[in-house]
């Protein structure tokens, strides 16, 4: 399949790496024309992927439009922040594009106008193309050093052309599961991240393996009570994008937001943390949105409102650790 990944941070450059070894034809699009040229020249992403060497068959594009002329589908592999610029450049980008079939969405978060999940702006923006969000328990290095992995593609859309898509994105080491309840995946991905910071923090803190354990597994209760209520499906958020991406990014180490949460839970401020960032805390901007959606709704979401209060009202964590274990008795289920 003919692919273009639009966007080279760490997880557009590892999918772009995995899929050129599986044979298919990638174009890997930076945002940044230097970047290009530098991805181009050195072989290798030594900003956000640095020891990934490419082969000599992993195209870089320096413009968005002529890489689109014989694609069979995009990868929209940038922040949540950035989709808006990106599909927009994307739209006008579409003369000539007669291939092109399918628009997949790596960000997770929500797009701040009008507090969209990420396919919601793409399905509006490119309506031409069929729209998917391919998602799970992932560390991009490691998909990029073949280790074994899995991810669950999401749409709306069902039958032969999903199928060839999920076939395509299929490797030795990556096995693709497909879902058709693409709100419930966009939200597991999103919550996973705002609890990954509040799990740091609990680490920060030393509070230890007891307080780690409890509070990931009231975070799960949370994400099925705020993901159900805003229109995903229960079992959702037990596979792959729900509990399976919220353990791996509330334990391991190369966590963005876990270790966004660990240094705050050290004594670090948000101002401190953010100055100079290069790399997106995807749960930072999510928490807020989130917690407007949920308001809107009338959804009790503790945690999360705990962690909103810390990034933005500069709550101590310490604090939001009392509120948090001095709230009223209640049964675990329910």
């Amino acid at each position: 399949m003919n692919i273009s990944i639009l966007g080279a941070g760490a997880w557009g450059t590892a999918m772009a790496v995995l899929l050129d070894q599986a044979g298919h034809r990638i174009t890997l699009v930076p945002r940044r024309i230097e970047h290009a040229f530098d991805l181009a020249e050195k072989r290798e992403n030594i900003d956000y992927l640095p020891g990934i060497p490419f082969s000599d068959s992993l195209q870089i594009g320096f413009e968005i439009a002529p890489t689109l002329f014989e694609a069979q589908a995009i990868i929209l592999a940038c922040p949540a922040k950035g989709l808006e610029t990106l599909v927009k450049q994307v739209s006008q980008s579409l003369e000539g594009a007669h291939e092109l079939k399918w628009a997949v969405t790596l960000c997770k978060g929500l797009v701040d106008e009008g507090l969209k999940l990420p396919t919601d702006y793409v399905k509006e923006a490119l309506p031409q193309l069929n729209c998917a969000m391919l998602t799970g328990p992932t560390y991009a290095r490691e998909v990029a050093e073949g280790k074994p992995t899995a991810m669950v593609l999401a749409s709306e859309q069902s039958g032969e052309s999903l199928e060839q898509l999920q076939a395509a994105l299929c490797t030795p080491s990556l096995r693709i599961y497909s879902s058709n309840d693409l709100k419930g995946v966009e939200l597991g991905a999103a919550l996973k991240n705002v609890y990954a910071i509040a799990l740091g923090v609990c680490a920060g803190l030393g509070l230890g393996d007891n307080s780690s354990a409890a509070l990931i597994t009231r975070s799960l209760n949370e994400m099925v009570q705020v993901g159900t209520t805003l229109g995903g499906q229960r079992h959702t958020f037990y596979g792959l994008s729900g509990i399976g991406d919220l353990v791996a990014t509330c334990s391991g180490e190369w966590s963005r937001n876990r270790s966004f949460g660990y240094a705050l839970g050290q004594g670090k401020t948000v101002p401190q943390l953010m100055e100079g960032r290069r790399t997106v805390v995807e749960g930072y901007r999510a928490s807020a949105a989130l917690q407007k959606l949920c308001n809107q709704v009338g959804i009790e979401a503790p945690i999360l409102n705990e962690v909103v209060d810390v990034l933005y009202h500069h709550k101590p964590p310490v604090d939001a650790l009392k509120s948090l274990m001095s709230r009223t008795l209640k049964s675990e289920i329910g």
